[in-house]
């Protein structure tokens, strides 16, 4: 039985997934979807996150070895989840069947200036080191979705606070995730599962070139939106799971 795991990205929890685990699940035909927490994050928050991208895959394996799921698992990451799935796919790769990266980035193949742009510099360092947890979620939202109307983002805005307040990530934690991402470097060699990428045109956080240029190096699939955000779950849940369904055949 195939297990879909689906992997956040840098302060983000299972939760912030909403009601898109369930509407994969039935979409995609997955037998079994599981979404765990990072150390630092979620339900982990007490926790210090590793240090390394290497680290957080593992946790992940073990995590879900102690909730009873086995391989094969294949692999749905958001952003940083995308290089903790990747990471996964170098140790273990007899364990996965298919990968999907969405908005993700990695060394060597993304210049940094691409990887995060430089013009939200500013920001992400006052709001999410010294700001407050609606400042905070209120930057995250912004940088990472598009499509939604201003009531959505207010809903949105006001969940994702509860959620920051209830499992507060750490500035220390932060700052070891951007670590983490900063220091990542992907083998040379694609990874043996096959994979499909998915990315945003308009992503205000990371440049769609760092998807593109992945294809190019690995030689696989790329999907990409013309108009959602970096959050394109959150954007247009319906056409991820479409492109997933299609290129599963």
């Amino acid at each position: 039985m195939t297990t879909w795991v689906l992997l956040r990205g840098l302060m983000r929890e299972a939760r912030h997934w909403g009601e898109f685990p369930a509407l994969f699940k039935n979409t995609v035909g997955a037998q079994q979807v599981a979404a765990p927490d990072l150390p630092g994050n979620g339900r982990m928050y007490a926790q210090s996150s590793p240090t390394s991208v290497a680290e957080m895959a593992q946790y992940c394996r073990a995590q879900l070895g102690q909730q009873g799921y086995a391989p094969p698992y294949s692999l749905f990451g958001l952003s940083l989840g995308g290089m903790v799935a990747t990471a996964w796919s170098e140790c273990y790769p007899a364990e996965l069947e298919r990968l999907v990266l969405i908005n993700t980035s990695m060394a060597p193949y993304n210049p940094f200036y691409r990887r995060l742009r430089p013009k939200n510099y500013p920001a992400l360092i006052r709001r999410l080191l010294f700001g407050s947890a609606a400042q905070r979620e209120s930057l995250i939202l912004r940088l990472t979705s598009n499509l939604k109307s201003r009531e959505e983002q207010q809903a949105i805005l006001q969940l994702w606070t509860s959620y920051s307040r209830e499992c507060p990530v750490t500035y220390a934690n932060i700052l070891r995730q951007l670590l983490a991402a900063a220091n990542y470097r992907a083998a040379s060699a694609a990874p043996s599962a096959p994979v499909l990428l998915l990315a945003s045109r308009q992503d205000a956080l990371v440049d769609a070139q760092c998807s593109i240029s992945l294809a190019q190096h690995w030689h696989c699939g790329i999907r990409l939106h013309p108009t959602a955000g970096h959050d394109l779950p959150l954007d247009d849940g319906e056409w991820v799971m479409r492109q997933v369904r299609e290129w599963m055949g």
